[in-house]
């Protein structure tokens, strides 16, 4: 048995518990391609990253990140989680404030701010572009919004590598609320190859500005804890119509709450029009995974 250095983290949270779990394995040498899906598999979390040296000029670490079903291109979450857990592991150090990632979506830099458990860190998230515009009433859209009040945007759907709907809802109370239709979210997400639906709402008085909700319904249908991915796209969709909650660009999501977690993610907009989504990791679990390596065929 080959014993590789494990963590678990909690993404997008002050304390753990809150935020979206990731499990990373930091010696991922040796591991071929059913291999990582197996454990990702075994993990039985959103997602499992493995962590190999860079090959590319410039990048301080590599990774390949597994669904429990398949290998994913590009996710916010994991991207986060994983350069915490280089941070900590010593694999890896900011070069003037910066990582770069090495992945399928190619180099992608993370910014790192502060120390400790305050420590943020955040992608540059892959430009998000809008592939279409919905009509209020449009019927593909009919069931899962079914009974819910809609906010000023129309339903957009856009693609950042993950296609995902996105419809602004009228209220927090309406979104916190609301009840998925996860039939009508699994047929909307087959039909129009997206992820699925993502719902928010503006909210005034809070420590966040906007509440969001993220129901995937390609493959397993399940509500996503914190998705950094999906509020990227959403980022840019509210950019591209001079939408943006909060102050310069920036501005908090609240997430997760509906089921049992309480994640805080940073959105920022640059100068550039590109998107930054972060925010802070906590280490739940180290140790080491005993899984040995295949056999040379």
């Amino acid at each position: 048995m080959t014993a590789r250095r494990f963590t678990t983290v909690d993404v997008f949270a002050d304390r753990p518990g809150a935020g979206n779990p990731l499990a990373v394995v930091l010696d991922a040498g040796g591991l071929d391609d059913a291999a990582m899906q197996a454990i990702a598999r075994w993990t039985r979390l959103p997602e499992t990253t493995f962590v190999f040296p860079p090959s590319a000029p410039g990048a301080t670490h590599a990774l390949r990140m597994f669904s429990p079903q398949r290998e994913v291109p590009f996710a916010g979450h994991p991207s986060v989680g994983t350069a915490h857990a280089v941070l900590e592991a010593g694999l890896a150090q900011p070069r003037d404030g910066r990582l770069v990632q090495e992945g399928s979506a190619g180099l992608l830099p993370l910014r790192v701010r502060g120390e400790g458990d305050a420590r943020t860190i955040a992608i540059r998230t892959p430009r998000a572009r809008v592939a279409e515009v919905a009509a209020p009433g449009d019927p593909r859209l009919a069931g899962a919004l079914a009974g819910l009040a809609c906010g000023a945007l129309p339903p957009a759907l856009m693609d950042g590598g993950r296609r995902w709907w996105l419809a602004e809802l009228a209220d927090e109370a309406t979104l916190r609320g609301a009840n998925p239709d996860w039939t009508a979210i699994e047929r909307l997400a087959r039909e129009t190859g997206s992820m699925g639906l993502c719902v928010y709402a503006r909210c005034a008085g809070r420590a966040y500005d906007l509440a969001v909700r993220a129901w995937v319904g390609a493959g397993r249908c399940f509500e996503d804890a914190a998705s950094g991915a999906a509020n990227a796209t959403l980022a840019a969709w509210l950019a591209s119509r001079d939408a943006l909650p909060g102050h310069g660009g920036r501005y908090r999501v609240s997430q997760g709450r509906e089921v049992g977690f309480d994640a805080c993610i940073e959105l920022e907009v640059d100068d550039d029009g590109e998107v930054w989504s972060g925010g802070r990791v906590r280490t739940v679990v180290r140790g080491t995974l005993d899984w040995e390596a295949p056999a040379p065929r």
